[in-house]
């Protein structure tokens, strides 16, 4: 079977690592690898997001925790009903999923929160593998940005044409799971008023309704 992750060593990516490494130098407390996957047993919901945050998910180990963006992610899924407890910023505040499962594209924090094409392409193993993982649980996915949005539709066969990303846009996967795409919930898209906190919080409505169908 397919690792679901990578080795905290990695070395696919030789800027990622390259990285990695100097994070380590500048912030020995971090926790300054890979990612790995974050899911409840047989989560209904995955949400696919880029790439790790400096000081988020680099920071804490766990995915989209100790920055922005998680703020607006575990606020959105509490009220939900997928997260339980109180977010804290921090891999040990006791938060837990409920049904959902969150995972990155790209494992490792790219320089400018920007990851090329190759670092993408070098990570999707990963992805797959996680995907297949998964198969018999998961009714719908969340992509947030392009990126993953597109990353994602790699691991089908599919036209990304006809899956054009979207905020609130909904495709039927070949698989017949239901795709959704969401901008990311980033401070500057928030800050830009690009997403709003309630188009945020509508997307995981609509995840609900599906589940409910």
């Amino acid at each position: 079977m397919a690792a679901l992750d990578p080795a905290a060593n990695c070395g696919r990516c030789p800027r990622l690592k390259s990285y990695r490494l100097d994070s380590k130098r500048n912030f020995p407390t971090f926790f300054n690898a890979p990612v790995p996957n974050w899911a409840s047993p047989q989560p209904r919901v995955m949400i696919v997001g880029m790439a790790p945050g400096m000081k988020g998910a680099n920071r804490t180990g766990r995915t989209f925790t100790g920055d922005f963006a998680g703020d607006l992610l575990f606020d959105t899924l509490i009220q939900h009903g997928f997260a339980n407890g109180v977010y804290g910023n921090s891999a040990d505040d006791g938060l837990t999923l409920n049904e959902c499962a969150i995972i990155n594209v790209v494992r490792c924090v790219p320089p400018q929160n920007k990851p090329t094409a190759s670092e993408v392409n070098n990570c999707r193993r990963y992805l797959e593998a996680t995907l297949k993982h998964y198969r018999n649980d998961v009714e719908v996915f969340v992509t947030l940005g392009s990126i993953a949005h597109n990353s994602f539709l790699s691991c089908f066969d599919v036209r990304k044409k006809d899956f054009k990303f979207g905020h609130g846009a909904a495709f039927e996967l070949p698989s017949g799971q239901t795709l959704l795409s969401s901008y990311h919930c980033s401070r500057y898209n928030v800050n830009t008023n690009v997403l709003t906190p309630k188009m945020f919080g509508d997307i995981f409505s609509r995840v609900r309704e599906i589940l409910s169908e």
